[in-house]
This record gives C-alpha cells, structure tokens and sequence, in this order.
C-alpha cells in the first residue's frame, strides 16, 4: 500500500498519539476516506471491550462506502456481510452498522457503551444521534475516527470542531491526492467552478451557500440554450411538481444522450392556472402524447405529496393507452440535486431547448433562502415548480452520471 504525504501525518497520529476524537474533513477524492480502510482494522484490533459501531448517513452507504472497499482489499474472511439487523463481523469482532440520517435512529444507541466508533459522511447526520453518540462512547480507551465534506460554517459539527473537546483534525484538499491525473482534478475543477461547492469539494473549506445557486447558467445562459435536440437521445423521462397556494403545475421532459453525455431538457409545461382534476389530467396527459410523438419517452415521476392527482393521471394515460410508468419521484435532499445539476453545468453536459421558457428562468434566477441556509428560496418571488420537475425527472439516474458518466 502506498499513502500520500497527507495520509501518513493522519496515520502517524493514530499510532502514536491518542484523541477522543480524530476527524479528516476536506475535498472529496482527496484521500481521507482511503486510509481508513487501514486505519478501521487497526482501530478493531486495539479497541477496549465493549461494542463497536460503524455510523454512517445509511447503512446502504456504509457498505458502498466502507464496508465494500475494504472486503476488497482484505477479503470476506476478515469482512463479512452486513445482515439485515446491521451486524457484521469485522477483523474477529462484531460490529454493527447503523444509519445515522434520522434522530429516531438515536434509540439504536441508548443504553449501549462503544469501544470504538467510526463516522462516514458526518455532515449528512441527525444532529441528535451524534449528540447521543458523545455520551455512549464511554469505555476507557475509546475513541471516535470520521471523515465529512465541509459544509456551510454554522453547520452543528463545524460548531463542535471548534469546540475545546479534544479532538485532532486534518484538512484535505484535492491536490493532496497525487494518484489522481491532472485531466481528473481539472475537470472536477470546472464543474465545481463559480459555485459553493468548489471552496467545500476541492479546498476542504467550510463555506456558506449564498446568492445565486446557478451562477454558471444564470452568467451565461445561451451557452446552454439549443434550438434543435441532439440526435443521439436514447431515453427520455419526465418530472411533474403539483401546484397549489400560489405556485405552479409543472412538467419537464427531459433527454439522456448516447453514453450519459449530456442531460437535455426538451420541453416543458407550466401553469398557474387553478385547473380541476380532471382539467390537470387532461393537460398532462396532453402534454405527454405530444413529447411520445417527438421523444422516446418511457416514465413520468411524480410529487409524491399528491397521491389522489396522481391516480388520476395513471387512469387517464391508461384511457388514452400511452405507454408510460408513472412513478413517485424519490424527492432525495435538494442541496444533492443542485449539486448535481451544478455539476451538469460545469462540466458543459446541461442544455435546454430555446421554448422551454420556464426552465431557462428557473435556472437563472434560483438563489438561496438564505446566507448559509441550504434551501431554495421558495416564496413565490422565483421559479421553484419547473426546477422541482426538472430533477424529478433525472433523479433515477444521478448515481449512474455520478459513477460513470464523469460527475464525481
């Protein structure tokens, strides 16, 4: 194995010094998650009695994150397979793995008294689960290794790092991973560019998300305006976001093009109107026997918030024998989807047809509610309804651009 500059000074600290709590924080791909797979076994075999936790924002992303890296390079015999109730035999111990994205997952640490804890994706915790975890990690000898992403600097575990509980922390940046290529760092370098994410994702910095979310679109729009659809779209799918009290019906279609190169929103439908039922069934489904004749479009997602609208679309577009699956959309975090889409523009792999109108306001004039808060301004002063439709209709297939279409 062979550890950067960066992971040798974290790994040299393990060995010969001891801190409550030791915490890599900095840019993603910069290293600070590798050396744990190291550094776990070696935590395992030096750990008190008493019981050891893996937390992480779920346990699915535990084993993607940790647990399946590390059965690779050590193999199923040291460790093994996470079971339905999060135990899992690591290095000769039993472990267990536990989500720690809901407060109510605090329950699963109640009563117990860890030996050794270690945190992935700290960021993306339920403050009240850490905030329980510091009083279980109560054996003599324990301690607590982690790795996060900064996030905005009033973030409660920004707050804790600056507290005088002892803890070590290191900061990473992008560049100090040196087996990345310069081609890699360089694009991840422009696709962050001009956003909150460069500071946090390449400089290890913690910053707040303020003014204009998509400064690249909002800068320069016609970069990403098309008149005619690529010819290489090999699927289509749409989003809708039901409107009420003062906001909008809205509905995007949107293309993927050949190999996960570019993601195209192709046509829109909005409107404020206060439709009836049936009148809303009637103009999306309209909306879509029109994009079928153009697109080759196979699944509409849905705002999950509306159940009743929902079946009633499913009826009508069963009347009308389109050949659509209507699903709910996942509505996953929305500071993920702006990532995503963020992404999407700096790596110029975002386009918009010239008549979706809508959309191309939506994307220039989004900002955040407020400095360091990582909410949308939604007070009617801003387009929210076409975004929501816009990443309804991609969230099935961020994680495919993400590990394979480039988008890191």
């Amino acid at each position: 194995m062979i550890f950067t500059e960066k992971q040798k000074e974290v790994w040299n600290r393990t060995v010969n010094e001891f801190h409550r709590w030791n915490i890599s924080v900095g840019a993603t791909r910069s290293g600070k998650t590798y050396l744990d797979y190291y550094r776990i076994p070696y935590r395992i075999r030096h750990a008190p009695d008493g019981l050891i936790v893996l937390a992480g924002n779920t346990q699915g992303t535990l084993e993607r994150n940790i647990l399946d890296p590390m059965r690779k390079i050590w193999g199923g015999g040291l460790v093994g397979n996470l079971s339905a109730s999060g135990k899992v035999n690591l290095f000769g111990r039993n472990c267990y793995a536990i989500g720690a994205d809901k407060a109510v997952q605090v329950s699963k640490l109640q009563g117990a008294g860890l030996a050794y804890c270690y945190g992935d994706e700290i960021t993306t915790w339920a403050e009240p689960f850490f905030q329980m975890l510091k009083s279980r990690l109560d054996k003599k000898g324990a301690c607590f290794d982690g790795t996060c992403n900064p996030d905005a600097p009033n973030h409660w575990f920004h707050k804790f790092l600056q507290s005088d509980a002892d803890i070590y922390q290191e900061r990473f940046v992008i560049d100090d991973n040196p087996f990345l290529t310069a081609e890699f760092v360089a694009a991840l370098k422009k696709e962050y560019e001009g956003t909150v994410y460069y500071d946090r994702f390449i400089n290890g910095l913690w910053r707040a998300a303020e003014g204009i979310i998509y400064r690249r679109f909002a800068d320069s729009p016609e970069r990403f305006i098309i008149e005619k659809p690529p010819e290489d779209i090999v699927y289509c799918s749409a989003g809708l976001d039901f409107g009420g009290n003062g906001s909008a019906h809205a509905l995007n279609i949107t293309g993927i093009t050949k190999n996960l190169g570019c993601v195209v929103t192709l046509d829109e439908w909005y409107s404020k109107s206060e439709l009836t039922p049936t009148e809303l069934e009637d103009c999306v489904c309209g909306a879509l026997e029109k994009a079928l004749e153009k697109y080759p479009l196979t699944d509409l997602y849905c705002d999950s918030a509306e159940q009743v609208l929902i079946r009633g679309i499913k009826r009508e577009a069963e009347r009308r024998r389109l050949p659509i699956n209507i699903h709910n959309a996942r509505k996953g975090a929305i500071k993920d989807r702006v990532r995503f889409y963020c992404g999407l523009m700096g790596a110029d792999r975002y386009r918009v047809m010239s008549g979706c109108r809508h959309t191309i306001s939506a994307f220039s004039e989004a900002v955040w509610a407020a400095e360091g808060c990582e909410v949308r301004l939604d007070n009617g002063s801003t387009n929210i309804d076409s975004l929501d439709a816009q990443e309804y209709s991609t969230e099935y297939i961020m994680k495919d651009f993400i590990d394979r279409g480039g988008l890191r």
